[in-house]
């Protein structure tokens, strides 16, 4: 799974209020050639939400996000994501994903928090919050002593259309997440075909880093 995550540059981050709108979202990413998604935990229909892509779009990489709980954690598992986030690290939750035979990416904004990651065996971790934790030049820096290992970053928070290329340019970054691909309200509005340009536009842009 880690190597199937690896050749997707873009992932749309997605706060979902009805979890009726899961289909017709994963639709309008599918239409803009975006084939994964990542499902916060954030609200009470993300289980039912995740659930309904996953039964639907069978070709869909669908991944949770902000799995902070137990709970969480065995909700994911028992749906059957295909991989999980984390804003932060606990080693409880890594283990737990492992256990399950789940890529689970926890999120890492020091060097220790890099090194605890590693030690776990995560190859993948997520930079969050990503511009508020001080943008590319400080995972530029911060990483750099970590390169040699293999690790790959998917930075997070603060990520836009406009920037999202100053992070791919960065040979530790394999992905970039965003929600602005499909935003709270545009999904509530449903504003499918607006959502199928923006993940169409990222696509373009991301082809030419």
């Amino acid at each position: 799974m880690l190597n199937e995550l690896l050749k997707r540059p873009v992932i749309p981050v997605i706060v979902i209020d009805n979890a009726n709108d899961a289909e017709p979202l994963a639709e309008a990413l599918l239409k803009g050639g975006m084939d994964v998604i990542e499902v916060t935990c954030r609200t009470a229909a993300a289980p039912e939400a995740l659930k309904r892509i996953k039964k639907s779009f069978p070709e869909m990489l669908v991944g949770a996000g902000t799995v902070v709980t137990p709970e969480q954690a065995k909700m994911c598992i028992d749906v059957g994501v295909s991989f999980g986030l984390a804003p932060g690290l606990n080693p409880d939750t890594v283990k737990f994903f492992q256990l399950n035979k789940t890529l689970f990416i926890p999120g890492v904004m020091t060097p220790s928090e890099i090194e605890q990651g590693l030690a776990l065996g995560c190859k993948m971790l997520k930079f969050f919050p990503a511009g508020a934790a001080g943008g590319v030049n400080m995972l530029k820096n911060m990483a750099a002593p970590y390169v040699s290992l293999g690790v790959k970053f998917c930075p997070t928070g603060g990520v836009s259309l406009d920037n999202m290329n100053e992070w791919l340019a960065l040979p530790i970054v394999s992905a970039v997440g965003g929600t602005w691909l499909a935003t709270q309200k545009q999904i509530a509005d449903k504003q499918w075909d607006v959502i199928t340009a923006n993940v169409k536009a990222a696509l373009a842009k991301s082809a030419g880093v």
